[in-house]
């Protein structure tokens, strides 16, 4: 899969945004410590960041402003790498077409590494677009941008991904049932989190939701 397939994968903003909170909310309580997906809500002024860092030197970006979406990947062994020639030069047609109003977030120091932004796959959604778009890339079939792994979380959605995803990552047993929840946003209580993580504080972890933007079920004071 490229970023042409992805396109078309692509939730609404709003369930991709959902999702996102769901992702640095489950690895979260799972792995507090260093956890894969994360997301900050006011990254900038009324602008939310979600992104991925898989410790490898992969990882994606998607920044949710008003004006729109703009999502980013770099999956570094992919052909689209940057890194294929001296100096780093993008994928051929990445960011053709990238609205004004997102263009400048490939500008973005948060985004760059040593001064330049990496990124083998880009996409956006304008406030009043229905569809996704992408640059003009062209790939040969035997040559990849990264799309179809790194985002392949957040196009499928269900709880069984992402239960196999933590499950191989984390190598232990997670609960489908507790995954499911957060995964459809109902409200965070403590047997869900129990049920993920035994040495989860709950206090901390809803604080931390609270943070995402995530509901947490209110409780009666004991």
């Amino acid at each position: 899969m490229t970023v042409h397939e992805l396109v078309t994968l692509l939730p609404e903003p709003a369930v991709l945004l959902a999702r996102c909170r769901a992702l640095a909310l489950l690895d979260t309580i799972l792995d507090e410590d260093t956890p894969t997906h994360s997301f900050v809500s006011d990254w900038r002024e009324g602008v939310g960041l979600a992104s991925m860092d898989n410790g490898s030197g992969d990882q994606y970006g998607i920044v949710f402003d008003p004006a729109g979406v703009f999502l980013y990947g770099f999956d570094h062994e992919s052909d689209a790498t940057p890194w294929r020639e001296e100096p780093r030069a993008h994928w051929p047609g990445l960011l053709d077409g990238l609205p004004a109003a997102l263009a400048h977030y490939s500008a973005a120091p948060e985004l760059q590494f040593k001064g330049f932004f990496d990124a083998t796959v880009c996409a956006w959604r304008e406030a009043d677009a229905t569809t996704w778009q992408c640059g003009s890339v062209e790939f040969a079939d035997d040559e990849s941008d990264g799309a179809g792994w790194l985002f392949s979380l957040l196009t499928d959605g269900s709880p069984e991904a992402y239960v196999e995803y933590a499950e191989d990552y984390h190598e232990r047993p997670v609960d489908r049932d507790a995954v499911k929840a957060v995964l459809t946003g109902s409200p965070l209580n403590r047997r869900t989190v129990a049920s993920l993580s035994s040495t989860a504080d709950f206090e901390t972890v809803a604080a931390q939701a609270r943070a995402l933007g995530y509901l947490v079920q209110d409780e009666p004071a004991l």
